[in-house]
Formats: C-alpha cells, sequence, structure tokens
C-alpha cells in the first residue's frame, strides 16, 4: 500500500487538501504527484463540495516543487495531464481554489500558488521560480501565469534570475491576496467563508467567465458570457430565483448549488 502523502478533509461544504511531506519541504514526488490529482479529481466531481483550501504539514515550506531527489535518482519527473500537483493544468475547474501558503514555494509549489484564485501567505514565506538555476524552465505555468499576472518586465526579473519573492513583495505585486503572521489555514478559512456565503452558482459562473474571457477581447467576451456553460446554468438555475427573493424578503438566502 503507497504511502498517503496527500490529506483530505471535508468540512461542509470545503474541501482542505494538505500536502503531507514535511520532511521533504513537502516536495511531491511521482506518488505525491498522483494522490494529489486524485484529490483535485475527487473536489471537482462533488457537487456538495463548493470550494477548496490547498495547504501543507509543517512550517518548513508549502511546496518545493518537483522531488529533485527522486528525480536525479530516478530520472522521474512524472506530472499528471492535470498539472504539477493535479493543479496547473486543470483549464475546465470553475470551483474557486484558495492557496495557503504555510511556507516557501518554489518551483511547482509556485506554479500551483499561480494556478489558484485566492492566495493567503504567511509573512515568513517567499517565492520562487529558480528552475533555470539548476538547468530547467517553469513547465507547470509559470512563463504564462507570471507575466499576465504582473506584467511582463517584473515577471522577468523573477523568471530569468530565480530570485526570492517575499511575501510582502508579493502582496505588493498582487500575487498574494492577503499576509498573516500567524494561522495561515484559519485565515483562509475566513476567505472561503466569505466565498461560501455566495451562491455557487454565480461564483462558478464568473470562474469560467474569467478565465474564458482571458482568451478574446473585452466586447467579444462581453457579447459571448452569456452562452458560457455556467453561466447559461446559473441564469437558469433555482439559485437565481432564490437570491431575489431572499434579498426581498430581507432573509439569508438557501443556496442549493442547483
Amino acid at each position: 500500500m503507497s504511502a498517503q502523502l496527500v490529506r483530505t478533509e471535508r468540512e461542509g461544504r470545503l474541501t482542505i487538501i494538505t500536502i503531507d511531506r514535511p520532511e521533504a519541504r513537502n516536495a511531491l514526488n511521482a506518488e505525491a504527484q498522483r494522490q494529489m490529482a486524485d484529490a483535485f479529481d475527487a473536489f471537482a466531481a462533488d457537487d456538495e463540495q463548493w470550494v477548496a483550501i490547498l495547504t501543507a504539514s509543517g512550517d518548513r515550506a508549502f511546496c518545493a516543487g518537483h522531488d529533485l531527489r527522486q528525480q536525479a535518482e530516478t530520472g522521474d519527473m512524472f506530472t499528471p495531464d492535470s498539472g504539477f500537483g493535479g493543479l496547473t493544468a486543470r483549464a475546465d475547474l470553475n470551483k474557486p481554489i484558495i492557496a495557503a501558503a504555510n511556507g516557501p514555494a518554489f518551483g511547482g509549489g509556485f506554479e500551483m500558488i499561480l494556478a489558484a484564485d485566492i492566495v493567503v501567505a504567511i509573512d515568513s514565506a517567499f517565492f520562487a521560480l529558480p528552475e533555470p538555476q539548476v538547468g530547467l524552465a517553469a513547465l507547470a505555468g509559470g512563463i504564462q501565469r507570471l507575466p499576465a499576472a504582473i506584467g511582463r518586465p517584473r515577471a522577468m526579473d523573477i523568471l530569468l534570475t530565480g530570485r526570492r519573492v517575499l511575501a510582502q513583495e508579493a502582496y505588493e505585486l498582487g500575487l498574494v491576496n492577503e499576509v498573516v503572521s500567524h494561522d495561515v489555514l484559519q485565515a483562509a478559512r475566513l476567505w472561503a467563508e466569505r466565498i461560501l456565503a455566495c451562491s455557487p452558482m454565480s461564483v462558478r459562473a464568473t470562474k469560467e467567465a474569467v478565465r474564458l474571457s482571458e482568451a478574446c477581447d473585452i466586447w467579444t467576451a462581453m457579447r459571448d458570457e452569456w452562452s458560457w456553460p455556467a453561466m447559461v446554468r446559473m441564469l437558469h438555475s433555482e439559485d437565481a430565483k432564490e437570491g431575489p427573493l431572499a434579498f426581498t424578503h430581507k432573509r439569508a438566502p438557501n443556496w442549493k448549488g442547483t
């Protein structure tokens, strides 16, 4: 039986996925990659789960990327079809992902941060794409997502040098939503609560629209968004009736996700 390298917990509508290799700074070997992909597959398929938090064990690192020791010994750089950590190439996931960075995130770990929708970081965290320093490149979305997030000049600084970006700088660059001094997971739960207070149909339609809008100009996006799948489901959902009804009756809405 394979060791459990990834833990999944469910708290109501919230899924918490925890990388559990603190002795390896939560670097992902081939088995951890498979378990991460399975965890995100299960979250994506479960209609009762609306938001996920991704975090890690210990306080040494969020994720040190690929397990370079395994790569050096076996040449194995296995990555699932859904991307590093089962996340970075998962283009069709419309449910929100919150990253709770409990420590440094570099290489693929940083690329998972870039693939998340909301990022909360402990103040001692840093972020880096050091692949050029070891003869590699940021091939799990870092090359594409970082320039899109902060602009080409600032991204090239980070991509070409592999330098560390401290948590406060990451916040100032817009890569992190919140920096906290303690209990990063609890801070991430508060973000999840804010999202869970909204209709999951609206949240998914919005995330899908943001993603699809990136591939076209604003006028095309505004024209086409009415026909995008999650938007159509939202507009014809019970939640779309429940929201205005709850507002009219001055009560909290009872979202069904249907």
